[in-house]
């Protein structure tokens, strides 16, 4: 599933392709890609015709666009990926595609956007906007975290709840209502770059590795969304419908029996919350108790 870097690409990619444009029309193809909007097909579409593309926000893995009937937003189309779900940018000519699920036309006649999704595991949810602590929020993720790229993120304040948890690591870094954006695999690298097993338990974390970890996350997303972020097959793609390449740049994830690149020693998978962790044996030891 798209993580923090994958999905800031694509956000990069509609702002720069949407942001300023008003929608005219929306045709939905597939009614679980709109299963979220429970008033239907018709409060869908109805509610965002007309409506014009102020402004492409993210939080965490989260994605929106603010839309406006007048000056200011006051409604939000979010937009979950899911485990294949694409936002494409195409000509209004260009043949649909074979899982094409929802189209969105623009009053200028100009290029289209398209959610692509082949396993229906994502969709949109049309949602009012609620001050958070400041900043506007779709209401249906008023709860989630902000997240390290957040120009407002506390890191010392993120250290702290982390700390107050009773659990082990990487379920406290994949906790989004602690901090959002990490995922599995960049979970996965960061541990493997702060030396640190992913069952270490957070209360008896000094607040030094703490800050450790949580930065290891910032800098390999950081990285992540450099490189166009981590694409394993054909399903994750930006809006022109191009790869990123960070898998290459793993270091732990999905490298199982492959040596370590800091000691040579075989990576090893364990089973983790109906996934898989990947660590080091000798670089992240398991805490003993």
């Amino acid at each position: 599933m798209p993580e923090l870097p994958e999905v800031e690409v694509v956000r990069l990619g509609l702002d720069g392709n949407i942001t300023g444009r008003t929608l005219s029309d929306v045709e939905v193809r597939h009614p679980r890609a709109i299963r979220r909007h429970i008033l239907g097909a018709g409060d869908f579409t109805g509610r965002l015709a007309g409506r014009k593309v102020v402004a492409t926000r993210r939080r965490g893995k989260y994605l929106w666009v603010e839309l406006s009937s007048g000056m200011d937003a006051d409604l939000a189309l979010l937009a979950h990926l899911g485990m294949s779900g694409q936002l494409l940018i195409q000509p209004p000519d260009a043949p649909d595609e074979k899982h094409l699920r929802v189209r969105f036309r623009f009053d200028d006649d100009g290029p289209e956007l398209r959610f692509v999704d082949q396993r229906t595991f994502g969709g949109f949810l049309v949602d009012d906007l609620v001050t958070v602590d400041g900043t506007a929020l779709p209401s249906a993720i008023a709860h989630i975290a902000r997240d390290p790229m957040d120009p407002r993120f506390d890191a010392r304040a993120t250290v702290a709840a982390l700390r107050r948890k009773k659990t082990e690591l990487k379920r406290a870094l994949l906790d989004q209502t602690l901090v959002s954006g990490i995922g599995n695999i960049y979970a996965d690298e960061a541990l493997w770059r702060a030396r640190l097993h992913w069952s270490r338990p957070t209360e008896r974390l000094s607040a030094a590795k703490a800050a450790e970890a949580l930065a290891a996350a910032t800098d390999v997303m950081r990285e992540a969304l450099g490189q166009g972020g981590t694409s394993f097959d054909a399903l994750y793609v930006n809006v022109n419908g191009q790869s990123g390449y960070f898998d290459r740049s793993l270091a732990v994830y999905g490298q199982e029996r492959l040596p370590c690149r800091r000691c040579g020693t075989a990576i090893r998978r364990e089973p983790f919350m109906n996934r898989s962790s990947y660590f080091c044996p000798r670089c992240q030891r398991r805490s003993p108790g």
